[in-house]
Parts: C-alpha cells; structure tokens; sequence
C-alpha cells in the first residue's frame, strides 16, 4: 500500500540542516547531517566508540553517519563514495560524541525536551507532507523509510538540533571582536608585495615529446583508477506527472457547493479592526467590558492601565486573531452576529479574560465570477493531486498482489521508460547523447540506493507535482574504459604529465640558480640556454594582500605563494591544472598600516564575529565534553575507519 512503499523526499537530510541547526555551529558541514546519534546505553563493550556520564556512541553509530553523510555528498556529486569522505571521518566521530555529550548534559541538568516541541520540528521538515501540502502519517513514514531512519532516531537528529540552538546560541549571542584585536589584520591587509614570477608552462614542452603505444599501455595499465567507468545501471521509469490528469477538472456541482458553503473555505474573508484587552480577573474584565459598552473602548481600559495604542489590534482576518487571540475568542469576534462598534466578552483563553470591539467590518470586494474562477482552479488542482495518489496506490496494489513491474504500470495505462547504461549523474556513455529528464533527478537518486532485484519503489519527483515508479534493470560494475576506445585521451594524458614533470626540473634548476645569488631574469635565461627551451622572462607583479580577497575563491597559485614567502625568498608553485610550473621570488614587503583606516577595521571586526563565534562554541562544548567525562575508544574508532574506508 501506499504508506508502506512510496518513497518521498530522498534528498530531504541536506534540507533538514536548513530547518534544525545554527549556520554558525558549522566548521566543515552540518551537525544535522550525522543522523542516528542516540543518548542512553546503545551498544557497549567492544562495540562502544566513546562513552561519558549516562550515555555511550557506538560503533554503529559511526557507520550510520558515515552512510547519511555520503548521501548528502551525493547530492552534489553523485559518484562520490566513501574515499571522498577520508577527511572527514574524524570530524564526523567528534562531532557525533559531542553531539551525545551535549544532550546527555541538558538531561543531567534538568533541561528536558517536551513532545510536543520536537512534534512541531518534525511538522516543518520537507518531505512530510502529501500533494496538498498537509502533514500525513503515510508520508511520514515514507520520508523515514527514505532516509533509513526510525521515528526515535529522528527524533534524537531533531532534539540534538535543539540542544544545539537552545544551549549554544546563548553562549555565543552578540559576539563582539574588539577594534584594538582587529586593527593588526586590518593592517596586514594593507600589506603591499612586489615580487618577480617565472613561468614554465607546460604546453610548449609537450610539443615536443613522443610516446610510443607500449609506453601509452603501460601508462594506462599502471593508472587504470584514472581511467574507471563509475558504475553504471539500466532502469525502467514509469512517470505519473500532472500530463497524466490534465482531463481532470472540477465539476460545476462541485464548483457550486463551495461557492454557497457559508463560513467555509471559500466564503468572501472578512477583513475587521480589532481593539482588544486581556485581564487576569473575570471581574476586571466584567468592569471593562460594561464601560466599553457606555463609552469609548479607550476610556473603559485606562483605569487598568492601557492606553489606545495598547489596546489597537488593528485590522486582521479570522486566521490571523486566531494566531494572536486563540480560536474561542476569534471565533467569537468574527461570528456573522456580530456588527460593526459591537463589544464582545469577557471571554476566557489561556492568555486571560479577553474583551474585544469589533471598530468595523470590510468584506473581500472580489466579483463572483472571479471568486468562482478562484475555486475552479484550487478544486481542479486538488483533485489532480488525489488522482494521482490513488494511481500511485493502484500501482502499489498491483505490486503487493504479485504483478510484475510491467503488468502494474500496463494496468494503470501508464508508459514505461527503459534508459540506455546511466552513471548516478545520469549521464549515458554510450555516445547516444540521452539526457536524463531534469524532473527526475530524485528518482535517478533512489534508483542507485536500490539493489538489482529489489522491489520497484515510488518516488516523487523534484518538482513535487507527481510520482515515478522505478526499478533497476541491469547493473554494470565500475571498470576501466576499454584503451581502443580511450588511447587517444591516454596519450595525451602521459604527455602532458612528462612536460608537466619536465617543467618541475626546468623551475628547480632556475631555483637552484636564484637561492645561489643569481638574479631570476638571468637564472631564467641562462637554463633556457643550457637545456635548450625557450623560457619566456619573468613578470614582475606588484598588489596588496586585500586585492587577493577581491578574487574570491580564484586566487591564482603564484599569488598564494607570493604572500607567504619572507622578503627575498623563492618557492616553486605548480599549478598543474593550467598546465604550468612557476618559481616565485618575494622582492619586496611594504608592511600596511590601518591606523588612518577605520573603515576597513570596522569591517574586518565584523568579518571576524562568524569565526570568533564558531570558536566559542566550540570552546563551550569542549566545556561540556569536559564536564561529561568523554572517554574515546581509539581501537573501536579506527577499526571503524579502516572497515568503512579501507586501508
């Protein structure tokens, strides 16, 4: 059935870190990505990874948010598999235990989570809600199933989120860097460098290199991984989109019965000013609400000690004085009974007693024809939705009953998709040219969850406006592409690795020459001369270290290199990817001053709060872990390393 087996949100973990954690609490990636931390005794003895007062993180734990983290990953990446995380591991484990170490913390300190505070958390996450919108258990349990979760785990994920907010953000609010701490970065970034840089580009030299086809061979056999296919896999697609019940429409009766139901969904809205007071006492309330109904609404309240600007509301819809109000005391207040200049209560809410004027009444000015056209479009658009739900429930059905993938999708007269060898980018190597629809990128995700032979599985597609059913047809192994098809690309690859290695000798011997006194424009001449290249002269260049923050994340490797040598040094920077070698020299260092410049340090001071935050929330919860005792397992934790990352 459809609560058991349709599949929803299968990216959502990326989109849960958006909902739960604070940005400045992340050093490398989201807390919320490590799903699966759970407080209390889980697992112990050889299994447990790391232990403190009242509560443990075991082993499983670690693989559990090893896997949630690659799914994350591949969302941006799809090939990616767990040797891209190697980095990360260690993050990922400390974090896990700080994690555990913070809620076992709040327990210890009477800080307790209520159900109804982490119910509200679960409400919000993508991917709970059907077609319409709205929360429902079915999918519920889907986006759980989706992400390999049980509802106590998520419940951990969310509640840790919590702590994290409610605990941290105190510790770290309002961060402040002072100006006299800010000014020397400041000045640093003044800073103005001269220096000289030499380039041995690559492209030259590999003009004149020649291989042979052994040595392409041989190069191809000895960087096979260089030359790996990702694993590719042939599915079958059947999509149920909204092209699937554009015959679907709301019918005149039905269009007709919302447009007289009074009161309800569609009614004309009623858009009232409100004056109103909350007492604590019925007999307060009782004094008010009698001079209200003598006098003015502003004169009843000023004995209690309100003034007009306290008491105006303002003008509100139902939905609105519900939110502030409470449902008793809106509903009472926007009942058709109810006129213009009418006092309403004293009425009881959880707030108080409540006494309300209604100043005026305005009704939407909105023309039947267009309030019809309104519900003709919203009916219309629900009823699709509900159309294709209960096709997604027939095809279910069929599955459950024991119909093969093609007998489900022929008996909901749907069309079925069978796609050349896909990688999990959903890119065809065949030379065909197929393109992946874009709508579907979810499904493509699933489908390399999936396992040949599993069940097939319903998934939504990206745009939220239907479902797909997809099933895994043929897997193809990862291997290296056939050399016939590839040598081209292989010779190439081994010549511009020679010239690029060539360069590096080329840039050492010029080194070699400067550091033993020799000027870099003749060091540079006299090896072009002696190895027989030709050597373009070096470039001198002349910029201030704040220029480089003006490039962003494209900061040139002679530049890097060139603000981190001592005056009169010399360093080799490759840059391998431009296909060339460079021997850097600092010539000149002109130290910056910021002192006439507070601008720039006032800038600075508040470039510096995000990072001076993350340090003091890092220093509180190393506080905590100190506090809890935390004992590290080192022997669980690398056992746990080499198995999932391998040697």
């Amino acid at each position: 059935m459809l609560s058991s087996t349709r599949n929803l949100s299968k990216s959502t973990v990326g989109k849960i870190v958006l909902v739960l954690f604070l940005a400045v609490i992340v050093a490398s990636f989201a807390l919320a990505d490590l799903a699966n931390f759970q407080t209390g005794s889980v697992g112990g003895g050889g299994n447990t990874a790391a232990q403190g007062k009242g509560f443990t993180v075991s082993e499983q734990q670690i693989d559990d948010a090893m896997q949630q983290r690659l799914r994350v990953v591949r969302q941006n990446n799809p090939e990616a598999t767990y040797a891209d995380l190697a980095g990360e591991y260690d993050l990922i484990v400390k974090q896990l235990i700080e994690e555990a170490a913070l809620a076992a913390f709040a327990e210890r300190n009477g800080f307790r989570l209520s159900k109804a505070l982490v119910d509200a958390e679960i409400a919000q996450l993508p991917g709970v809600q059907g077609l319409d919108g709205q929360f429902t258990a079915a999918s519920y349990q889907n986006f759980l199933q989706s992400q390999n979760l049980t509802d106590r785990q998520l419940r951990n994920i969310l509640s840790a989120g919590i702590y994290q907010r409610l605990l941290l953000q105190p510790a770290v609010v309002e961060t402040r860097v002072p100006t006299e701490v800010a000014k020397p970065y400041a000045s640093m970034q003044l800073e103005e460098r001269t220096g000289n840089i030499a380039t041995i580009a690559a492209e030259p030299i590999a003009q004149s290199i020649s291989v042979t086809d052994e040595e392409v061979a041989q190069f191809y056999r000895t960087n096979g991984a260089r030359y790996t296919v990702p694993e590719q896999r042939v599915l079958r697609i059947a999509r149920i989109g909204r092209e699937r019940v554009q015959n679907v429409v709301a019918t005149p009766a039905e269009i007709e019965a919302a447009m007289n139901e009074e009161g309800g969904e569609f009614a004309p809205r009623d858009v009232r000013v409100i004056s109103q007071v909350v007492v604590p006492t019925q007999a307060a309330a009782n004094e008010i609400a009698a001079a209200a109904r003598r006098g003015s609404f502003a004169d009843a309240v000023a004995p209690a000690g309100f003034s007009a600007a306290d008491v105006s509301i303002g003008p509100q819809t139902r939905d609105e004085f519900t939110a502030l109000a409470g449902e008793g005391v809106a509903r009472a207040a926007f009942s058709n009974d109810v006129k213009a200049g009418q006092v309403i209560g004293p009425i009881q809410s959880a707030l108080g007693y409540h006494v309300v004027r209604v100043e005026s009444i305005t009704r939407d000015q909105v023309s039947a024809a267009d309030r019809r056209a309104q519900i003709a479009e919203t009916l219309t658009e629900r009823k699709r939705a509900g159309t294709i739900e209960d096709l997604v429930i027939d095809l279910e059905d069929a599955l459950s009953d024991g119909a093969s993938f093609a007998e489900a999708v022929e008996a909901v007269g749907l069309e079925i998709l069978e796609t050349p060898p896909l990688t999990a980018a959903g890119r065809a190597r065949d030379g065909s040219g197929y393109t992946f629809p874009e709508d579907m990128r979810r499904v493509l995700q699933t489908a390399f969850e999936l396992e040949q032979g599993d069940e097939p599985v319903v998934e939504r597609l990206d745009d939220e406006s239907g479902y797909a059913l997809v099933m895994v047809e043929d897997v193809i192994e990862a291997a290296p592409a056939p050399l016939a098809q590839i040598r081209d690309q292989v010779r190439g690859d081994l010549i511009r690795d020679r010239a690029l290695s060539r360069a590096r000798d080329l840039a050492q011997m010029i080194k070699r020459r400067f550091d033993g006194g020799e000027d870099l424009a003749a060091a540079v001449a006299a090896v072009s001369k002696a190895e027989g290249v030709t050597l373009q002269p070096p470039e001198q260049i002349t910029l201030r270290r704040i220029q480089l923050a003006g490039m962003g994340g494209d900061i040139p490797t002679p530049l890097q290199m060139l603000f981190r040598l001592a005056e009169g040094k010399s360093q080799i920077a490759a840059e391998e990817e431009e296909g060339g070698v460079f021997v850097v020299v600092a010539q000149k260092i002109v130290p910056g001053d910021a002192s006439d410049n507070p601008q720039l340090i006032t800038s600075l001071a508040n470039e510096f709060r995000q990072p001076l935050t993350v340090e003091l929330a890092q220093q509180f919860m190393n506080a905590v872990v100190a506090e809890m005792e935390v004992e590290r397992n080192d022997a669980v934790i690398n056992r746990a390393r080499e198995r999932i990352l391998g040697n």
